[in-house]
This record gives structure tokens, sequence and C-alpha cells, in this order.
């Protein structure tokens, strides 16, 4: 199987992207402080902190999911509870925001966006708890037929 290879892929992109979003909202943050307008009367500095802040939180929790997944391709073992959890939060936001790309940036944000959001749920699926089979009875003795009650 390749499991690992997918995970350790997974995870490369996750930090990528982490990156990626960090930085794009470092330069929209920029942009908006450098710029000495309100937003609905909200000065321009309030909103290139909180802008800072969002691309930080938003690439710390990025960046968590990456290193989930690096740990899961490394150590080739399923991602526990707390881990389940985060990467499945992930691929829930990937699939929404995909849906908002489609107009917002276009065909091919999106088509990034599901490619993420493919190799989370694989990485989910591939290291997906094994249920195991259930066990076949012998073969009933005696005619063939179903069973007789018990006699009271």
């Amino acid at each position: 199987m390749a499991r690992r290879p997918v995970a350790v892929v997974a995870a490369i992109v996750l930090l990528a992207e982490a990156v990626g979003i960090v930085l794009i909202n470092w330069f929209f943050g920029h942009a908006v402080h450098q710029q000495n307008m309100s937003l609905g009367g909200v000065d321009s500095d309030t909103m290139s902190h909180t802008t800072y802040a969002m691309g930080g939180v938003f690439g710390f929790y990025l960046a968590m999911c990456g290193i989930v997944l690096l740990l899961t391709g490394v150590r080739d073992r399923a991602p526990g509870r707390f881990g389940r959890i985060l990467l499945i939060t992930c691929a829930v936001t990937h699939g929404l925001l995909g849906a908002l790309t489609v107009g917002l940036v276009g065909w091919t944000a999106f088509a990034f966006m599901m490619v993420v959001l493919a190799l989370i749920v694989l990485v989910l699926l591939m290291y997906a708890p094994r249920v195991p089979a259930e066990p076949v009875d012998a073969a009933p003795s005696g005619d063939g037929g179903p069973p007789e009650p018990a006699a009271a």
C-alpha cells in the first residue's frame, strides 16, 4: 500500500499551504495598514492587526494538521483521536473553502482545494481502523433444514 507517501505528500502540501496563508494575510494586513481608510467605521489599524492574527491562527491550524499527517506518515500508524478530529475538521474546512473559491477566486483555486481535500480524506480512509470480519459459523449438523424449536 502507498499509505506513507500519501500521508507525507499531504503533510508537505498542508505545511506549504500554511506558509502561503500566513504570507497572504501578512501582505493583506500590510496593505490595509498602509491605507488610511475605514470600512464601516472600523479603524485600519484594527483591520490590519485582525488580518495578521487571522493569518497566524489559520496558519498554525494548517501547520498542526500538516504535523499530524507527517507523524502519521513517518510512524505508519493511524492518528489518535485528537489527530483524527483535527484532520476531519481540516477536510471540512477545505470543502467549504473550495465551495467559496469557485465564485471568488476561480476554478484553479477550487481544484487545488479539492486535491488537498482528497489527500486528507484518502489518508483518513487508508489509516481507518480495520473492522474484523464476521466469523463464519460451522455448517449445521443434521439435514440442513431450519432448526427445530426446543421442546418445553
